[in-house]
């Protein structure tokens, strides 16, 4: 097996050599396909599933109250699977377009150098992502409200059974 050879040292940069300003970046567009916009998400709907709510009754005499709280966890659900779609989708793109930009400054680029470019690339993804993060944030707030009214119902619901199931074993005795 032969040896490695050593790489020739390179040149120190003369000090006198004025460094040139870095040419303005751009931050590339989202690789693969487009995501969705959140502004055209749906709202938040109720889940199909192949069964019947009434199957998953855990309280007698209250259906409704069961609905209701199965509903709600299917609600959760769905609103922490939007949640973590988002932010998924977001932070593969940065990081795919933080990797484009670090990978086009050239070898001999200096700290300060790759300091500078990552500034103006966060710079451009904040105001490039801007809309979309507002328009997600608009969308979540909806569907966070509508989760907790719901859940406001489940718990009130669950109230007036309880008072309820409590009013009907003292006039037993």
């Amino acid at each position: 097996m032969p040896a490695p050879t050593a790489a020739a040292p390179r040149p120190a940069p003369t000090p006198a050599a004025p460094r040139p300003a870095p040419a303005p970046l751009e931050v590339p567009a989202p690789l693969g396909p487009a995501p969705s916009s959140p502004a055209k998400a749906s709202p938040p709907t109720l889940l199909r599933h192949p069964y019947s709510l009434s199957e998953f009754s855990n309280t007698k005499g209250n259906d409704q109250a069961s609905n209701l709280e199965l509903q709600f966890k299917l609600q959760r659900q769905q609103l922490d699977a939007f949640h973590h779609n988002f932010w998924s989708d977001s932070n593969s793109r940065f990081e795919a377009a933080k990797s484009a930009i670090l990978s086009s400054l050239p070898q001999s680029a200096t700290t300060l150098d790759k300091e500078s470019a990552m500034s103006e690339f966060n710079k451009q993804w904040v105001m490039q992502e801007k809309a979309r993060t507002d328009a997600y944030t608009t969308e979540w707030r909806r569907r966070n409200w509508a989760l907790i009214l719901l859940e406001t119902r489940v718990r009130y619901q669950k109230f007036t059974s309880r008072i309820g199931g409590f009013m009907s074993s003292g006039s037993q005795q």
